[in-house]
């Protein structure tokens, strides 16, 4: 036991932000013996080849060799992972999902909010023009960018929250829309501002709450949403089947209730994370970290993938409980660490 130890210590000295953790067994990890674990192998093994680490490819081209049940699942993970509690709990768990939404490829008096390419010459990274800057000054408009009309300009901004969706267009048809990049600037919480100008109490925040309120009050729903100065561009996205989630930040398509958003500073990309949530709607769950956002920062942080559509908008928008999170590492990788790999 100490020998891991000292190896996942390396480990992260090497590859993470100081930060406190520690080395676990199977056994203290809330209900894992319930959980079907079938199912996040499936998951791991969409993006485990984009890990890099010889370890995790060896690890990877295990798993696609595995026998499609459920036992076989379990004993890969317990053979070849140990679990690693990074940072200290409670974490702070949120949900997000596909949004499916009514739109047109071209402007009329019913859709008539676009959503916008990346400007040529814009590098993502760059700081660019805030929210306000943008929509005020009408610096996009005119110029070709529109990708899509939408029919509400509240939805458009959830839209950019959410980082990708699916767009039905009056024939039937079905566009497809993905993260393109976004203007630099920082992701600021409306549903925050509003408990903070006391029109809300924090329980009562969601995303329903505040399309509602935005609607109800159109001139300070404006200012409202501009409070958040981030700007997210689009593309559309074809290479993706309609059966499938949408990509992450992996490049691959995300899981629903399989897949989570993390901070790639302390949760390795592709990495399995047993999930222990609390709330109202409470589950323990093994995911793998296979996207990442803006506002989740900070080891024990995530945001869970709850799938497409107004169901699961609707169950996402709910979400902002405690728990934890525990890092499932490679056994190779800590014995790597040990001996200054």
């Amino acid at each position: 036991m100490r020998r891991g130890l000292l190896a996942v210590f390396l480990l992260a000295a090497t590859i993470m932000p100081a930060v406190a953790f520690q080395l676990l067994t199977f056994d203290r990890l809330n209900g894992w013996q319930q959980d079907d674990l079938l199912p996040a192998l499936h998951a791991f093994t969409e993006t485990c080849d984009l890990i890099g680490d010889p370890e995790w490819a060896t690890l990877c081209a295990v798993a696609k060799d595995q026998p499609k049940t459920a036992p076989a699942a379990r004993t890969f993970f317990e053979m070849f992972f140990r679990p690693v509690l990074i940072g200290q709990p409670p974490a702070l768990f949120t949900g997000y999902y596909e949004p499916e939404l009514r739109g047109a490829l071209q402007r009329d008096s019913h859709y008539a909010w676009p959503i916008y390419r990346r400007p040529p010459g814009f590098t993502p990274g760059d700081l660019w023009y805030s929210r306000a800057q943008i929509e005020q000054g009408g610096l996009l408009r005119g110029r070709g960018l529109e990708l899509a009309w939408l029919d509400d300009p509240v939805e458009v901004f959830f839209l950019q929250i959410q980082g990708s969706g699916r767009i039905r267009l009056p024939d039937g048809r079905t566009l497809r829309v993905g993260f393109d990049g976004k203007n630099g600037h920082p992701y600021k919480s409306v549903g925050t501002e509003l408990i903070r100008r006391g029109i809300y109490e924090a329980h009562q925040v969601s995303a329903r709450a505040i399309k509602e309120w935005v609607h109800r009050h159109p001139s300070e729903g404006r200012a409202l949403l501009q409070h958040n100065p981030s700007f997210v561009f689009f593309r559309a996205v074809d290479e993706v089947p309609a059966d499938k989630g949408p990509l992450g930040a992996m490049g691959r398509s995300v899981t629903a209730m399989r897949s989570l958003a993390v901070d790639p500073d302390y949760t390795p990309l592709g990495a399995p994370v047993w999930v222990e949530k609390s709330g109202a709607d409470p589950f323990r769950r093994l995911m793998i970290a296979q996207d990442t956002g803006s506002a989740i920062k900070g080891a024990q942080r995530a945001d869970i993938f709850y799938g497409s559509g107004t169901l699961a908008g609707e169950a996402a928008g709910q979400i902002r409980d405690g728990g934890r999170m525990i890092v499932l590492l490679p056994i190779q990788i800590a014995f790597a660490g040990l001996d200054g790999g």
